[in-house]
C-alpha cells in the first residue's frame, strides 16, 4: 500500500466533503428562491445532500464491480449516523427532538429499514427492489413538501435569497461544481478502499463499513456535531435521521436501478449488520420519548456501541480467538443491562410526564 494511495484516498474524502458543501449551499438557495421553508429544505434538500457522498461512492463502487463496498458503505453510514454522531453531538450539548421527528421520522426510517432487511432477504437487491425504493424517495419527498407548504411561511427566512440573474447563476455554478467534485472525489476514495481491502486482507464489505462508512458520513458529522454546539439540536436530530431515510431510498434505491445487475448481499451482512441496522433504528424510540431529548449519558452509550460494534467486525475480519469471548460479553452483559437501564429512565420519564400534565389542573 503506497504512499500516493493513503493521499489519494484522503484526497476523496476532503473532495466529497468539499462537492457536498457546494451543492447543499446551491441546492439550498434554489429552493427558498422556489419558495420552499427552511424546515422542508433541511428535511430535504440538506439531507440529500449530505447523503451525496453515499451515493456516489456507491454508485461508482457498483459500475466498478465492487457491489459490497457499496452495501457496506450505506449499512455503515447509517448505523454511524445514529451511533456514532449522535453520541457524539449528544456528548457535546443534549439534544432535542422535535415532535413531527418524533411522530413521522423516526417511524419511517424504521419502517424503511425494515422494508431494506425484507427486500434482501433472497440475496440480492435488485432493479424491481430499486423501482420500489425509489418511488418511496419519491412519495416521502413530495409528502414532506406538502406538509411543510401546510405548515404556513413561519419558517420563511428574514432576508430572502439573492433572486437575480447573476444569483440564480452563482448558485447552479455552486451546484454543478459540486456534482464534479463528488464524482471525482467518489473514484479516488472507491480505489483507495479497494487497494486497502487487499492490502489488509480483509473483505470489501468490511472496508465499506467502516472506513468507507465513516469517511462518506463526515458531512453529516461536522453538520450535527457544529447545529449542536450552536443550539440548533433539533436541527441535529432530524439531519441524521433524514439523512438515514435518504440512503435506504436514495443511494440503495437508485443504485439498484441503475445498476447493470442486481447487487449482492453476503451472508454476513444478512446476519449481522442488517439487524444492527435495525436494531439502531428502533433504538431511536424509547430514547426519544424520554422526554424528547438525548441526554449526554445515551450520547455515551450510542458511542459505546458504535466503538463495540466496530471491534466486532474488525474482530471477526481477522479471525480473532477472542471474538466469541466479546460476544458473550456483549450478548450476555451489556445489552441486557443496556435494556433494563433505558427501559427504567423511560418509566420514570413517562411519569415525570404524565405528573406535569396533571398538575396545573389541581
Amino acid at each position: 500500500m503506497s504512499l500516493v494511495t493513503l493521499l489519494l484516498f484522503g484526497a476523496g474524502i476532503v473532495l466529497l466533503i468539499w462537492g457536498a458543501d457546494l451543492l447543499v449551499r446551491g441546492a439550498a438557495h434554489l429552493a427558498a428562491l422556489a419558495g420552499i421553508s427552511p424546515l422542508v429544505i433541511g428535511l430535504t434538500v440538506v439531507a440529500m445532500g449530505t447523503s451525496a457522498p453515499e451515493l456516489a461512492v456507491s454508485f461508482r463502487a457498483t459500475l466498478a464491480g465492487q457491489a459490497d463496498i457499496a452495501l457496506g458503505n450505506v449499512l455503515g453510514s447509517n448505523i454511524a449516523n445514529v451511533l456514532l454522531i449522535l453520541g457524539l453531538a449528544a456528548l457535546a450539548a443534549p439534544l432535542l427532538v422535535a415532535a413531527r421527528v418524533l411522530q413521522r421520522e423516526v417511524p419511517t426510517m424504521i419502517g424503511v429499514s425494515l422494508l431494506l432487511w425484507l427486500l434482501v432477504a433472497d440475496g440480492s437487491l435488485g432493479r424491481g427492489d430499486g423501482v420500489l425504493l425509489v418511488v418511496l424517495l419519491g412519495a416521502f419527498l413530495a409528502a414532506t413538501v406538502v406538509m411543510g407548504r401546510r405548515a404556513g411561511d413561519a419558517d420563511a427566512p428574514a432576508t430572502p435569497p439573492d433572486g437575480s440573474r447573476r444569483g440564480v447563476l452563482r448558485n447552479l455554478g455552486l451546484l454543478l461544481g459540486g456534482l464534479i467534485l463528488l464524482v471525482a472525489g467518489a473514484q479516488w476514495l472507491v480505489d483507495g478502499a479497494v487497494t486497502f481491502a487487499r492490502a489488509l486482507g480483509v473483505s470489501e464489505l468490511i472496508i465499506g463499513l467502516t472506513v468507507v462508512a465513516v469517511g462518506t458520513s463526515l458531512p453529516e458529522i461536522a453538520t450535527t456535531v457544529l447545529a449542536s454546539l450552536r443550539g440548533e439540536r433539533e436541527i441535529a436530530v432530524g439531519n441524521v435521521v433524514g439523512s438515514n431515510i435518504l440512503n435506504i431510498l436514495g443511494v440503495l434505491g437508485l443504485t439498484a436501478l441503475l445498476a447493470p445487475q442486481p447487487i449482492a448481499v453476503p451472508p454476513s451482512a444478512l446476519a449481522f449488520d442488517l439487524p444492527v441496522l435495525v436494531a439502531t433504528a428502533v433504538a431511536c424510540l424509547p430514547i426519544f420519548f424520554n422526554g424528547r431529548m438525548i441526554a449526554r449519558w445515551e450520547g455515551a452509550l450510542f458511542l459505546a456501541y458504535y466503538i463495540a460494534y466496530t471491534t466486532y467486525i474488525v474482530l471477526a475480519a481477522t479471525g480473532q480467538r477472542t471474538l466469541p469471548l466479546f460476544s458473550a460479553a456483549m450478548l450476555f452483559f451489556a445489552i441486557p443491562l443496556t435494556l433494563v437501564t433505558v427501559a427504567v429512565v423511560t418509566v420514570r420519564g413517562l411519569r415525570q410526564r404524565r405528573r406535569g400534565r396533571v398538575e396545573p389542573t389541581s
